[in-house]
């Protein structure tokens, strides 16, 4: 027996087991669903998580506070990012269609398992892209100006695998811009701050993204793509650990470019301390990781939705001192 024949007709192979999307969306929209990743949510977690880490620490820092409107920045991004994380595997989905087709845990995604056609993979995108304009379109200038400008990076991922053995980092530039962009939205424009932070969040997808790509290197390998799971090979826990401590060094840092100038001891120590808990939380993945084996590796990915949450609550305590 195969692994696809293993879940039901239509569903994709890494999907959430009993997702809502397999379960109670309509019949018709679940393979555009399935296009989004909606079957999968912790990819909305890791694209939105740093931009609530942008705009609560921005709150942080303003002597005024979390003021109304940043709520509406923390819900717009929300929606923003389930919208343009759609757009974007969408995107991914058309560009790697013919990859997908020979990759065991790609194989049964809605493109080459023949359940949509690129076409209209295509005009799903773009429905996608359009909605979560109209959510930018309510910010401030500055935040729509590099809400357009994400579109770069974001272009640029899916064919980044063909020509750098370092995807990861492409990917990075692409998950962590809500960074900069959720800090511009509460404050109107950039600082050093957002920016150390946005490095921190790249460090950090190295870090997930590296123990996700070793659940297909031996595809990968087949079929001559990269990653640097493939790079690092047997070596790669020594790049998770520098990958892990560049990102607890840069968030921490920019707490404290943000936090210091302000002088609430209590509130830099509550962020900063959200930063070390980030951190022992990937010590915690390290220990348990297991290369070899794609269902550990998968886990493990899954559980950065709660390593991320962990620097988020403590942020939010401290924007609202």
């Amino acid at each position: 027996m195969t692994e696809t024949s293993q879940v039901p007709e239509g569903q994709v192979i890494d999907a959430v087991p009993q997702n809502w999307v397999d379960t109670w969306a309509p019949v018709w929209s679940r393979p555009y669903l399935r296009l989004s990743r909606a079957d999968r949510p912790i990819g909305t977690w890791l694209l939105l998580l740093p931009c609530w880490w942008g705009v609560l620490l921005a709150a942080g820092a303003d002597p005024k506070g979390l003021a109304l409107f940043d709520l509406w920045i923390i819900a717009g991004c929300a929606m923003g990012a389930f919208l343009m994380r759609g757009a974007g595997c969408t995107w991914n989905d058309i560009s790697d269609r013919e990859f997908d087709a020979q990759v065991a845990r790609t194989k049964s995604r809605p493109i080459p398992s023949g359940q949509v056609t690129a076409r209209q993979a295509a005009v799903w995108m773009v429905i996608q892209a359009l909605l979560a304009l109209g959510i930018l379109l309510t910010f401030k200038a500055a935040a729509i100006a590099l809400g357009i400008l994400a579109l770069l990076p974001v272009a640029i991922y899916p064919f980044a695998k063909r020509f750098t053995w370092w995807p990861q980092v492409f990917l990075g530039l692409a998950f962590n811009w809500g960074a900069l962009l959720a800090w511009a939205a509460h404050t109107g424009s950039l600082s050093a701050a957002p920016f150390v932070l946005y490095l921190a969040g790249i460090a950090w997808t190295l870090f997930y993204d590296t123990i996700y790509a070793h659940q297909d290197t031996e595809d990968d390998a087949l079929i001559g793509v990269k990653s640097t799971a493939r790079l690092f090979g047997e070596d790669s826990p020594k790049w998770l650990r520098a990958f892990m401590v560049a990102a607890v060094v840069l968030m921490s840092a920019a707490v404290i470019i943000a936090l210091v100038p302000e002088r609430n001891v209590i509130a830099l120590t509550l962020a900063l301390a959200g930063v070390w808990a980030f951190g022992w939380h990937m010590v915690w993945q390290l220990r348990r990781l297991d290369t070899d084996d794609p269902e550990n590796c998968m886990r493990l990915f899954r559980s950065n939705r709660d390593a991320g949450l962990i620097p988020t609550l403590f942020l939010a305590a401290a924007a609202l001192l």
